[in-house]
C-alpha cells in the first residue's frame, strides 16, 4: 500500500468504526516497563487500526478473555491472529524463538531478588505436592500470594516494586513446607518472605540512604552507590561518539577490598540458562525469513557466550535495520528500570509477528518522522539534522517472557543505545493483540473509572466518541517518534540523569506524543479524525495524572514508579503554570474531587514549553535540573486527594493491574516429522506457571 492510500483507507475505517456503534465504557489498563510503559484507557476504538482487514472486530463470544481475578490483578488470555496464515518455516522460526525466550525466565526471578528462585521453588513443591486440605482458607490464602508471586516473577509488586506479604500465618506456611519435605529451609526462607524490614523495596528511591545497599535487586553485592559511581565514572569517554553500554550484563560485587564486575553469559552468571538460550537461538537461525535475521542471531549468540557488549551493539545495528521479516523477537537484557542506577538490564524475551494491513497509521508517522523532528518545539541545537531508520509498525505478540510476562508492554522502542538510533534509527511496534485482548476482557467484566473521575457526562461522552482511539494515536506518537527524538550535544553521556534518567525520558515521549495529538499535520496525514479529536485524550491525561493513578499507590506512600512519576511530573508541572490563567481548574461536586481543562490549546502551549525544557535536560545532562524536576513535580501525593482517590476506587471493585497468559505452541508430527505448529490457548494460569517452572528451569 502506498502512503498516498494511507488517508483515505484511515479515515474510511475510522467512519465505519464510530458509524457502527464499536463503542462502550473504556477500562483503565496498566502496563509495565520495557518500551512504552505506560498506561492506557483502552475501549473498543483501540481496535480501530490495529486490527487486519479481514479480523473480526467484535468479541468472540466462544473465547473467553478474562481468565483469573486476584489481589489487585487480573490474568488475561490473547490470540494470535494469521498464525494459521504463516508458512512451516515461518512458524518453525516463531517456535524456537519462543523457546528461547522462556528459557530465560529464571534469569529475571534471580535478578529482581536472590531470594527469588528458592522462594518460588518452595511455592511450587507446596502446588505440586501438598495432600492436605487445600481447601480451608489459609491455603487458599496462600494460593492466591502463590499467584501474585508468578505475576511478579518474585515478592516485590511488579509495578510498585514494595514487598507484598502471605495472608496466611507464617506458621502455617511453614508446616505446609514441613509437609513437602522443604521445612530445612523454613527459618530463613520465611523470615524474608514475612519481615518488612529485609528488602522492602525491589528498586529502593530513598532520599536518604544508599539506593544500591537499600534495593532487592541482585546486580550489586557488597558495594556502595559511591563505588559503583566510581568504577563506572573511570571508564566513561566523554569523547566516545558510539560509548559502549558499560554495565549493561554484568553483577557489580567486591573481592579482597576491590570493586569488580561478573559477567552474565555462557560461563559465567546464569551461564546454564544462557547456555540453553543459545541452542534454541541456534535452531532459529537455521530456519530465519532472511539472511539479515540469521545473521544477527548468530551475534546475539556470540555476545552471550562472550559477554562482549560492542558484540551487543553489533546485534542491535543489525537487528534494527531487519524490516523485512514477519516474525520478529527481542531477547536479552534489555531495559534498565530496575537498577536504582539505571545501568543494569534485566532480561526479557517477546516474540510477535507483523500485522501488515495494521501497520498503515504507524508507517505514516515513521514515512514523516523527519517533519515531526524539524517542526518539535525544541531549541534547534537538540534536534536531529537528519531522523534515520525509524521503522513503525503494528505487530500481534505470539510469547512473552522474562520481565514482560506476565505484564507486558503495549508497545516497544528499541535499541536503548542513543548513538545507534542516530546512525541507524529504531523500531517501534504497537502490540495490537494485547490491547484487544484488554479491551475484551473489559467487556466481560464491563466497569470503568471513566464515569466516576470525568467531570460530566459531556467530558464521558467526548471519550466515548474519540477518546480510545486518540490513546492509541498517542502511543504511536510516543513510541514511533518521541523515543527516537533529539540528541545529546557532543560528549554528553546517555547516563548523564542518572537515577532520574527513566522518568525524564517517559515525560519527554509522552509530551512529544501529547504536543503533537493537537497538530494539523495529523489531520492533515489521515490518522486524526477531525481538529477536536485530541481533546478527551488531554482531558484523560491530566485527570490521569493528578489523581487517578494513585489508585495504584498505597496510601501515604511516594510515587515511586518512572512511568507514574513521568505522568504527574507533566499534570502536576502544567496544572501548577497553568493555575493563573484557570487552562486546568480544580472543581469540587458533592464532596469529591474534579480537574477539567478549560483551554486545550493553552494546554497544549504548556506541554510544548515542558518538553522544550526537558530535551534540554537530556541533551546538555542537567542532572540538577532534572532531579529538581521530578523531586518536585513526580514523587510527593497530597494525602487529602490520595485518601479521596482510594476510596472512591475501592468503591468500583475493580482490579487495576492486569496480565496475560501465553499461548503454548505445540509441533505436531507425523511419521516422526514435525509438519505443523499449534496454537493452543491456556485456561489455567496457575498451571501455566508450574508447568514452566518444571519445563523452563535452568538455575
Amino acid at each position: 500500500m502506498s502512503h498516498r492510500n494511507v488517508p483515505r483507507v484511515i479515515m474510511t475505517n475510522i467512519r465505519k468504526f464510530l458509524n457502527n456503534g464499536y463503542i462502550y465504557e473504556p477500562k483503565t489498563i496498566i502496563f509495565m516497563k520495557s518500551g512504552i510503559k505506560m498506561i492506557l484507557t483502552i475501549g473498543a476504538a483501540a481496535a480501530l487500526c490495529s486490527c487486519s482487514q479481514g479480523e473480526k472486530k467484535t468479541q468472540d463470544t466462544d473465547f473467553h478473555y478474562l481468565l483469573d481475578e486476584f489481589a489487585d490483578l487480573k490474568v488475561i488470555r490473547f490470540r494470535v491472529p494469521g498464525w494459521d496464515n504463516l508458512s512451516l518455516r515461518q512458524k518453525e522460526y516463531a517456535y524456537h524463538l519462543s523457546e528461547a525466550a522462556k528459557l530465560g525466565r529464571d534469569i529475571t526471578w534471580d535478578q529482581y531478588c536472590k531470594w527469588n528462585l528458592p522462594i518460588r521453588h518452595v511455592v511450587e513443591d507446596i502446588l505440586n505436592e501438598y495432600e492436605g486440605d487445600r481447601e480451608c482458607a489459609d491455603f487458599q490464602n496462600f494460593t492466591v500470594y502463590a499467584k501474585r508471586l508468578f505475576f511478579a516473577n518474585g515478592i516485590h509488586h511488579h509495578y510498585s516494586e514494595d514487598k507484598f506479604f502471605p495472608e496466611c500465618p507464617k506458621e502455617y506456611f511453614q508446616s505446609l513446607m514441613e509437609a513437602v519435605g522443604d521445612g530445612e529451609q523454613a527459618t530463613e526462607l520465611l523470615e524474608v518472605i514475612y519481615s518488612p524490614d529485609i528488602y522492602p523495596q525491589r528498586r529502593s528511591t530513598s532520599k536518604t540512604g544508599d539506593i544500591v545497599e537499600l534495593s532487592a535487586v541482585n546486580f550489586y553485592d557488597g558495594v556502595t552507590r559511591e563505588e559503583v559511581d566510581k568504577y563506572y565514572n573511570s571508564m566513561m569517554d566523554p569523547n566516545d561518539k558510539t560509548p559502549i553500554s558499560y554495565g549493561l550484563n554484568t553483577k557489580v560485587v567486591k573481592e579482597d577490598g576491590k570493586v569488580v564486575e561478573k559477567p552474565w553469559k555462557v560461563g559465567g552468571i546464569y551461564g546454564p540458562a544462557l547456555e540453553k538460550i543459545c541452542a534454541e537461538l541456534e535452531k532459529a537461525a537455521a530456519v530465519a525469513e532472511t539472511d539479515l535475521q540469521k545473521e544477527a542471531i548468530g551475534k546475539l549468540v556470540e555476545y552471550y557466550r562472550t559477554g562482549d557488549l560492542k558484540t551487543w551493539d553489533d546485534f542491535n545495528i543489525d537487528w534494527v535495520q531487519d524490516t523485512v521479516g514477519t516474525i520478529d523477537f527481542i531477547n536479552g537484557f534489555i531495559e534498565d528500570y530496575d537498577d536504582p542506577l539505571g545501568r543494569k538490564a534485566t532480561w526479557e524475551g517477546y516474540v510477535n509477528m507483523r500485522d501488515s494491513a495494521a501497520s498503515a497509521r504507524t508507517e505514516v508517522l515513521s514515512a514523516n518522522a523527519q517533519w515531526f523532528e524539524d517542526n518539535s518545539p525544541v531549541d534547534p541545537r537538540f534536534r536531529k539534522p537528519h531522523v534515520k531508520g525509524v521503522s513503525a509498525k503494528v505487530v500481534d505478540g505470539i510469547t512473552l517472557a522474562g520481565a514482560t510476562y506476565p505484564a507486558t508492554p503495549i508497545g516497544i522502542n528499541l535499541p536503548n543505545a542513543d548513538w545507534i538510533r542516530r546512525d541507524y534509527g529504531s523500531k517501534s511496534v504497537t502490540i495490537a493483540n494485547i490491547t484487544h485482548a484488554y479491551d475484551y476482557a473489559a467487556q466481560e467484566s464491563p466497569k470503568s473509572t471513566l464515569t466516576e473521575f470525568a467531570y460530566d457526562q459531556a467530558e464521558i461522552d467526548a471519550y466515548k466518541q474519540y477518546g480510545s482511539y486518540t490513546d492509541e494515536i498517542h502511543t504511536d506518537l510516543h513510541e514511533c517518534l518521541g523515543h527516537g527524538s533529539g540528541q545529546l550535544l557532543p560528549g554528553v553521556s546517555s547516563t548523564a540523569l542518572g537515577e532520574y534518567q527513566s522518568t525524564l525520558e517517559e515525560a519527554r515521549a509522552d509530551l512529544f506524543g501529547l504536543y503533537y495529538m493537537a497538530d494539523p499535520k495529523l489531520v492533515e496525514l489521515g490518522i486524526m479524525p477531525n481538529a477536536e479529536a485530541y481533546k478527551p485524550a488531554y482531558s484523560n491525561y491530566i485527570r490521569n495524572g493528578l489523581f487517578v493513578q494513585f489508585t495504584r499507590v498505597e496510601l501515604g506512600k511516594q510515587n515511586t514508579e518512572a512511568h507514574m512519576q513521568n505522568r504527574k511530573l507533566i499534570a502536576e508541572w502544567c496544572y501548577e503554570k497553568g493555575a493563573a490563567r484557570g487552562i486546568i481548574e480544580k472543581k469540587m461536586r458533592d464532596g469529591k474531587t474534579y480537574f477539567v481543562v478549560n483551554d486545550y490549546e493553552a494546554l497544549r502551549g504548556l506541554f510544548a514549553e515542558l518538553l522544550a525544557e526537558i530535551q534540554r535536560i537530556k541533551s546538555e545532562g542537567d542532572y540538577a535540573a532534572g532531579k529538581n524536576l521530578v523531586e518536585t513535580y513526580a514523587v510527593n501525593i497530597d494525602p487529602q486527594l490520595h485518601k479521596e482517590v482510594l476510596e472512591r476506587y475501592a468503591a468500583l471493585n475493580l482490579k487495576p493491574y492486569g496480565g496475560f497468559v501465553n499461548p503454548d505452541i505445540v509441533p505436531v508430527e507425523k511419521d516422526g516429522k514435525v509438519v505443523d505448529y499449534k496454537i493452543v490457548y491456556v485456561d489455567n494460569y496457575l498451571q501455566q506457571q508450574l508447568d514452566y517452572g518444571k519445563k523452563y528451569r535452568t538455575l
